[in-house]
């Protein structure tokens, strides 16, 4: 009896670890490329640059993933601004804004210029008015395998490509972001998205994501899948789905209701395993009474 008990015993401690595990788990953001100017700060914009990235990262008013803000007078003012994946659900993004807000400042500890690309969200800081401004580091990368029918992929991007820049260029002052799949094979898809900073104009989005696009031919032509980051727009394509999709319901909000149906599968599978172990426990019991009045016989 005593070791059905340990076992049951250690089951439950096992269970209870690894659901503990799951549901504490904490978002790692992943840095995909930084980089630091060359000025140094001083004391005067130092205070300045702690202001913006603080109302950066504790801005819980904004839901739509674009944070630009200002603070000083120069030549010490400081100018920041992030952009979070359009997909992504509002706790992500901020939690990627608020990360990138002290990793890039770790990164960059004295220089008045820098900027950081992550899997969720972007951020960039300077002396200097970047609000819209193109210029600025250039983060590429493509999968390492090609595809069998180069000239049926080269088709399909020149049909999607275009139609998410006109879609996302056509977005408004919250957020200008599309995204899409078309025909690759008889069988297969090519999907990709499309975004730029909602605080440019459509012709200033469709041209930089028209430049973003030239990557494809001229760095990675043929590969399953590429991305281009650059400072205020950016693009991705894969041959499979890598995006949350939505209907009616904005892909903020999907990603949040995503995230409380995972949670909610956790806990009821939580539950299941306690009954089993009660159920275990009871068997057990009821197995060593059935012993013990036979034996006593």
């Amino acid at each position: 009896m005593m070791g059905i008990l340990k076992l049951v015993s250690v089951a439950a401690y096992v269970l209870l670890v690894l659901v503990g595990g799951v549901l504490g788990q904490t978002q790692t953001e992943e840095r995909l490329y930084s980089r630091c100017g060359s000025n140094t700060t001083n004391s005067t914009f130092e205070v300045n640059l702690k202001t913006v990235l603080s109302s950066i990262a504790s801005s819980n008013q904004i839901d739509y993933g674009f944070y630009n803000v200002s603070a000083g007078e120069s030549p010490d003012r400081a100018y920041a601004f992030a952009l979070c994946r359009g997909d992504v659900s509002p706790a992500a993004c901020r939690t990627c804004v608020n990360y990138s807000s002290s990793d890039l400042r770790a990164l960059c500890p004295t220089q008045k210029e820098a900027i950081a690309y992550y899997g969720n969200c972007m951020l960039r800081y300077s002396n200097n008015e970047i609000f819209g401004e193109q210029d600025g580091p250039v983060y590429y990368k493509w999968s390492n395998t090609n595809v069998s029918d180069v000239d049926g992929l080269n088709r399909a991007l020149e049909t999607l490509l275009p139609g998410l820049r006109d879609r996302a260029s056509s977005g408004d002052s919250r957020k200008k972001y599309a995204y899409g799949d078309a025909n690759f094979t008889l069988l297969g898809r090519v999907y990709a998205l499309a975004q730029c900073t909602p605080d440019l104009t459509k012709r200033g989005c469709a041209n930089c994501l028209d430049n973003a696009f030239r990557y494809v031919s001229k760095y990675f032509p043929g590969k399953q899948g590429g991305r281009v980051l650059r400072p205020v727009c950016n693009f991705r394509y894969e041959l499979n789905q890598f995006y949350e999709t939505t209907s009616d319901e904005d892909p903020l909000e999907k990603g949040t209701r995503n995230t409380a149906g995972r949670n909610i599968i956790i806990v009821v599978a939580t539950m299941f395993g306690f009954l089993l172990l009660v159920s275990l426990f009871c068997a057990a019991f009821r197995h060593n009474w059935l012993i013990k009045k036979l034996g006593s016989r």
